[in-house]
């Protein structure tokens, strides 16, 4: 269990942690610390404030997060209002101290890739919550800035650990990795997200994914999915890293190798061989990616030192995150339809995955299988291209029916067939203020695009046209015709 007793940090270790020099009135050491953040708006009362820079000076709110409660602040200059560690640079400070405090994890997992990292982190997060004391990344904390905050927050006695890295430039990975020093690390895939920062596309952002394994400890685990189009980049860089290889794909010879994934109304059945041996196991998430993702998963609890019945009943358990795949039941005159809530984020990849469990999603008796979409984000001179080449996934998907809102999407719209055709609009608030048109009782809708595109607006928008139905389960849900 988490050391409760003694306190995530005093100001003593800090100082001692990054180098730094303890000022401020009285300056008493047994100054004590119960979290930490850089975010003067959060601050609870015995909080450490983070002084960073970034488009305003941290500094600039050290009074007001000493007036809302934090006992010392980490600062490269003085401030007024409380005591402070004094460092040449509060970033590498904060670095120092997430360095400082990763040990207090016995074994770490790390997490990376185009699509999925987030839920597939806090998966893992809910395998290490029912297996012991755990710790984990919170919201997408994976940048330069959230890997060492998330590890500085490290309680004492923590047993196991996960941390998102995620990356917007070539370089970032490796060594938020080696701040990390994973025991056991993933991709679970690569596609073109931020292919404008690399000059090989793809190629490039998978040997910058696979950079993930250069942090891994003497003896690491690396997990790779064979089944992606990138694999080969991908273990190459497992390998160079001396890592432990294991493997989940469909083909033989993978570690798990998934046979069978059967969506329903309340989840999905999954058909699986682990090392060999055929399991079956039920999961909370009906999107057919998570087939693999649970697959990884697995890999990563068990190189974490976790059951695999205890993996089992964690991955029967975690419901979709917000934004990424939860269902929502919503009454209309006439009716109800089903929400899909995907606004969190979207790309390629993530699309096509969508459309294909959208397709495969049954209809209320008249309804349709209608996506909402809103430009992706980041694609470079690439975007053309990959958002017209959305056209043929949707209709191998199957789907009836497409509105859509912002300039890339437009460039979708105009090659669809006429029939397919819903509405578009120059802007998500635009197409969320006609919410109540776009759609109609027994549809299956799905909201998916980048986060900066604004998809959540429409979400929204079509969830609040009921304040009933908020139970993700069947009951409620529209009568399958199919």
């Amino acid at each position: 269990m988490p050391d409760t007793q003694t306190p995530l940090w005093t100001a003593e270790a800090i100082a001692s942690a990054t180098g730094g020099q303890l000022h401020g009135p009285d300056a008493p050491q047994e100054i004590s610390v119960s979290g930490l953040t850089y975010n003067s708006r959060e601050i609870e009362p015995g909080d450490l404030f983070l002084a960073l820079h970034g488009a305003r000076d941290g500094h600039e709110f050290a009074s007001a997060a000493f007036a809302a409660g934090a006992t010392v602040a980490l600062v490269d200059r003085p401030v007024e209002g409380g005591p402070y560690v004094l460092v040449p640079d509060t970033l590498k400070g904060l670095e120092a101290m997430g360095v400082a405090a990763r040990d207090r994890a016995r074994l770490r997992g790390a997490v990376t890739g185009s699509v999925g990292k987030t839920s597939v982190t806090q998966a893992i997060k809910a395998g290490l919550d029912l297996a012991g004391s755990s710790h984990a990344s919170i919201k997408s904390y994976n940048n330069h800035i959230g890997v060492p905050l998330t590890l500085a927050r490290t309680p004492q006695g923590t047993d196991r650990a996960v941390f998102e890295i995620g990356m917007n430039h070539p370089g970032e990975i490796g060594p938020l990795s080696q701040f990390v020093r994973p025991h056991a690390a993933c991709v679970t895939t690569v596609g073109p997200v931020h292919i404008e920062a690399f000059a090989d596309g793809e190629a490039g952002v998978a040997r910058e994914k696979a950079a993930i394994f250069q942090g891994l400890v003497p003896g690491g685990i690396a997990v790779v999915n064979a089944a992606d189009v990138h694999a080969d980049i991908v273990r190459q860089g497992a390998l160079e890293a001396g890592a432990v290889l294991r493997t989940f794909g469909h083909e033989a010879g993978c570690d798990a190798r998934l046979l069978d994934f059967v969506a329903d109304s309340e989840g999905a059945t999954v058909t699986a061989e682990l090392d060999g041996r055929r399991i079956e196991y039920r999961l909370a998430q009906s999107g057919v990616h998570w087939g693999l993702n649970s697959l990884c998963v697995i890999l990563m609890l068990q190189a974490l030192d976790v059951s695999l019945d205890t993996a089992l009943q964690a991955l029967a358990g975690f419901q979709p995150l917000a934004g990424r795949g939860q269902m929502k039941t919503v009454a209309i005159p006439g009716g109800a339809f089903t929400l899909i809530d995907e606004s969190y984020n979207a790309n390629p990849l993530s699309m096509k995955a969508g459309f294909v469990s959208l397709g495969g999603k049954p209809v209320g008796e008249g309804g349709r299988r209608v996506v909402v979409l809103t430009d992706m984000l980041e694609l470079g001179e690439h975007s053309r291209a990959l958002h017209e080449g959305l056209a043929s996934a949707i209709q191998a998907a199957g789907l009836d029916l497409v509105h859509a809102a912002g300039p890339q999407m437009r460039l979708l719209y105009d090659i669809l067939p006429p029939s397919l055709r819903g509405q578009w609009r120059a802007a998500a608030a635009e197409l969320a203020a006609e919410a109540a048109d776009l759609v109609r009782p027994g549809d299956v809708v799905m909201v998916k695009g980048s986060n900066g595109s604004r998809a959540s607006v429409v979400a929204a928008a079509l969830g609040r046209l009921t304040s009933e139905g908020d139970n993700p389960s069947s009951s409620g849900a529209p009568r399958a015709t199919r």
